[in-house]
């Protein structure tokens, strides 16, 4: 991902447009065929050295105070005669920046495609092995009802299938170049050249624009890696907690001669996770730097090119070396399902509330009724934990209140409390998946 956003790479792209569109005036007798030949010998002295452009432009850019002219004049010296005139005819400097950087963002979304594409397989193969490993949902942090842990990577699944759809979507949106001219108007190159350019590039051409591609459609691009990241972070803090010592249902793999703290030589910390928790704040606020950059004066100013240097290349980069490590981490995470079945036991089998409550109300009571009468239970399941007795449990309680017991049948609130009851769409939901 680092190349795609070298200056190497950039000025290779460049200079491949400068070549296309001489190209395309060759076809429209503009440029003569004698000095395009001189022009793509002058071009392959560049390629053969692309260190040595970058450095020759980078010299010439510090007197000239211009990024393209010191690259077309550093070109130009390598081409014989006079051919280097028809360089950059009729172009402005943003035909040229902005062309190739929408190559630029269909090179790393490529990549990014590639990461997620290398990602499912891992999430899916955890996902099925704990497909049926049962734990507690939580909602507001406290127990809830219970689930899988499967259940739980599928849906981990299921958002980067998302961003895979994303991706493919926002490549299809950035995939656009412009060599259009000064204001947008083609009057000194004809909307064919554009075109052709455009269609070699594997870009389609704006249907308008003014010297620059409009930036809506790079905070689009922008907005949808800030979107992913944030995934990163929905992870990491669902993992994170699950990793608390109090907790421990999942951790992080803690490697071979790894160390957890300079001070404390007992502690195993979820630092990747904290890693991915903060990089996706980075990005995020590029996002917004991105959109700050859409209002820009008339048919162009510069504001949005220096904030487009750092978070663009920062933002790729950063999200490809996050996918790396969010494989490498489900790859290897560590999963304990003693740890869950033991947390589930920590809320006295009061998961178990809504059931008792649906079948009360089946059995003709309101709900206002039978929510009074389970939740007067579970309450003084509560109580009989915090008085420290060690035999509070909800299925016992509710057996012993004549009022719930009286609309059961023996043995008929056992099989209502149970594991099985809470579980059985489980496989079903995975089908459903394709997992």
């Amino acid at each position: 991902m680092r190349a795609i956003w070298t200056d190497e790479n950039k000025l290779k792209i460049w200079l491949q447009i400068e070549l296309l569109a001489s190209e395309a005036l060759v076809a429209e007798g503009v440029v003569p065929a004698l000095d395009f030949a001189q022009m793509k010998a002058g071009a392959e002295i560049c390629y053969a050295d692309p260190a040595g452009l970058v450095a020759r432009a980078t010299e010439l850019e510090r007197t000239l105070n211009h990024d393209v002219i010191g690259f077309t004049t550093a070109v130009s010296e390598k081409i014989e005669g006079t051919s280097s005139r028809w360089l950059h005819f009729g172009l402005t400097s943003s035909d040229i920046v902005d062309t190739a950087f929408a190559v630029q963002m269909v090179q790393s979304l490529d990549l990014l495609i590639q990461d997620v594409e290398v990602l499912l397989p891992v999430i899916a193969r955890r996902a099925r092995e704990h497909m049926m490993t049962p734990c507690i949902g939580r909602s507001h942090g406290i127990h809830g009802e219970p689930t899988t842990f499967g259940l739980k990577l599928a849906l981990m699944h299921e958002e980067f299938i998302r961003a895979l759809a994303r991706f493919r979507h926002v490549r299809k949106v950035v995939a656009v170049g412009k060599l259009s001219g000064a204001v947008g108007t083609n009057a000194h190159l004809s909307p064919g050249v554009e075109a052709f350019v455009c269609e070699k590039l594997g870009l389609k051409s704006a249907s308008i624009s003014t010297q620059v591609i409009q930036r809506d459609i790079h905070a689009e691009f922008m907005n949808c890696l800030a979107l992913v990241a944030s995934g990163f972070e929905h992870w990491g803090v669902e993992f994170r907690h699950l990793q608390r010592t109090e907790v421990l249902e999942v951790e992080e793999p803690f490697t071979k001669g790894q160390k957890g703290s300079s001070a404390m030589p007992h502690k195993r910390n979820p630092i990747t996770w904290e890693r991915l928790t903060g990089l996706s704040r980075v990005i995020r606020s590029h996002a917004l730097a991105a959109m700050e950059n859409v209002a820009l004066w008339h048919e162009r100013d510069i504001s949005h090119s220096s904030v487009e240097r750092i978070i663009f290349p920062d933002s790729c980069t950063l999200l490809d070396y996050m996918f790396g490590l969010l494989t490498r981490l489900m790859d290897g995470l560590l999963v304990y399902p003693e740890n869950m079945r033991k947390n589930l036991g920590l809320s006295l089998g009061m998961w178990n509330s809504q059931t008792v409550l649906l079948s009360l109300i089946r059995r003709g009571l309101t709900r206002e009724d039978a929510y009074g009468l389970v939740q007067r239970n579970a309450m003084k399941t509560w109580e009989v934990k915090h008085a420290g007795r060690d035999d509070a449990d909800f299925l016992e309680v509710l057996k012993a209140d004549p009022d719930v017991a009286r609309h059961f049948v023996e043995g008929e609130l056992e099989s209502l409390c149970s594991l099985d009851f809470h579980l059985k769409e489980v496989r079903a939901r995975f089908q459903r998946l394709g997992l």
